[in-house]
């Protein structure tokens, strides 16, 4: 939103107008308790309690608001959010019971990006109260860093290069008082070939990097949040179609990822030393550029044959974890928007997750369950792994078929993890292809609070 407002405040028992929460099995009960006229309003505007329905009900000289959800007494993150987008500027409390997790859904909804065209008849902020004063930050914080992905992925690559993504990782560490260093351009060459290899042909202005935030107790176990970051994503010399490129500007979306989680595990105060790592290049064409064909060191002294071009994201995350890898971590979480395979698997909504042990696949998956934002496993089978053979180097980064594209991509970063260290990838969409309540078309966060809140559990003191 063009300016801060807190959307959430707690309730002190402030003039506020009634949201009344009924599903479509309990609107008849509903309705018996309310007159004539009020039951007539409800059926001019066609409500009936499906979920998120909304209509306004005279009362006297007032009204209040009635909204549809799937169930009234287990209110889900998004429940309230068509409330939040269509009701008038004001202040809201529920007429029976508290937001709870609904919060969540009430700020993004009302989240607009507005970096290019502003909205002059936008409505101004919806308020909703809240008797959990103590949880309302920590709601409002998870809200914001879903919409600083959303942000981040929706804006241009000429604005959001590897630069602009370094710029978002100074912000946090300066909000959060941690360490970063920035190795960028031809530094890279030596200690981290792979990265630099697939951003080399970009401009100087857009000129490789990778960025590493270090915050929290050395003492503390340590946790790596890895998240791949591909400004703009041409395919290199295999270059992309026109239709192909198009959403590429979202190939950053993983850094997007890595970055907001970051800022969330530092702002609840988790115990963990925090190392994040975003490996952010553009995959660009020129004389200099990397071609099929080519054999690449990596940081961990493998050798790489190029299959494809096309296939970076997993060649910078390689080198990333590598040096994730160096300092024994507990355990390794990455984001990249991957890909194509795990979307034709799964669609936009669920991020695909490949883990090394079942543990961990277990907690984040009842984690993003519990919150809305469930991932769905993917296998790592190790019957695969020789399709990443190579003839004349240690593999290649791209298979030689059409079968099982997430997978093999899991088990190409697999090869650049530490023997031994707990691992979670997450093959995320980045983008929502088609608008829900609080959830709008364009840049979106998949695993993002699965993934804090399986930290939360490990780790809050």
């Amino acid at each position: 939103m063009s300016q801060k407002v807190d959307l959430i405040e707690p309730d002190r028992g402030q003039d506020a107008v009634a949201i009344h929460l009924t599903d479509k099995s309990g609107f008849d009960a509903f309705a018996k308790d309310l007159n004539a006229g009020q039951r007539n309003a409800l059926k001019a505007q066609k409500f009936d309690g499906s979920a998120f329905q909304v209509a306004i009900v005279p009362d006297g000289e007032n009204w209040f608001a009635v909204g549809g959800v799937a169930d009234p007494e287990e209110l889900s993150s998004y429940c309230l959010a068509k409330l939040a987008e269509v009701l008038p500027e004001g202040m809201y409390r529920l007429a029976s019971g508290d937001p709870k997790a609904a919060m969540h859904g009430w700020v993004t909804a009302q989240h607009v990006f507005d970096r290019y065209r502003k909205d002059d008849d936008a409505q101004g902020p919806r308020i909703l109260l809240s008797k959990q004063a103590k949880h309302i930050d920590a709601a409002i914080a998870e809200a914001e860093a879903v919409n600083l992905v959303c942000d981040m992925v929706n804006t241009p690559a000429e604005d959001m290069g590897p630069a602009a993504i370094e710029a978002e990782a100074e912000r946090i560490a300066k909000q959060f008082g941690a360490d970063i260093k920035v190795t960028k351009g031809d530094a890279l060459e030596n200690d981290y070939p792979m990265i630099h290899a697939v951003g080399r042909a970009a401009s100087r202005q857009h000129a490789p990097r990778l960025i590493q935030l270090e915050w929290g107790d050395e003492k503390h176990p340590r946790v790596a949040i890895v998240g791949k970051g591909v400004s703009f994503d041409s395919g290199g010399l295999d270059v992309k179609s026109a239709a192909g490129m198009k959403l590429m500007k979202k190939d950053m979306g993983g850094a997007a990822h890595a970055i907001a989680l970051a800022g969330l595990i530092m702002g609840a105060g988790l115990n963990v030393r925090l190392h994040l790592l975003v490996p952010t290049v553009e995959n660009a064409i020129s004389g200099n550029a990397f071609r099929p064909g080519d054999v690449l060191q990596t940081r961990k002294g493998l050798t790489v044959e190029i299959g494809n071009t096309d296939a970076e994201g997993r060649l910078i995350l390689g080198d990333a974890l590598t040096r994730a890898s160096e300092d024994d971590p507990e355990l390794i979480i990455d984001f990249a928007t991957l890909t194509g395979a795990a979307r034709v698997a799964l669609g936009p909504d669920l991020p695909a997750l490949m883990t090394r042990r079942d543990s961990t696949a277990e907690q984040l998956i009842a984690a993003g369950r519990a919150h809305d934002d469930e991932p769905w496993r993917l296998p790592l089978p190790a019957a695969y792994a020789e399709w990443l053979n190579s003839d004349i180097a240690d593999m290649n980064n791209a298979h030689g078929n059409a079968y099982a594209g997430a997978s093999v991509a899991g088990l190409f970063l697999d090869r650049f993890v530490g023997d031994g260290i707990d691992w979670a990838h997450f093959d995320t969409f980045a983008w929502r292809p088609f608008a829900k309540p609080g959830r709008p078309k364009g840049g979106a966060a998949y695993g993002l609070r699965a993934a804090f809140h399986m930290l939360c559990e490990r780790y809050s003191g």
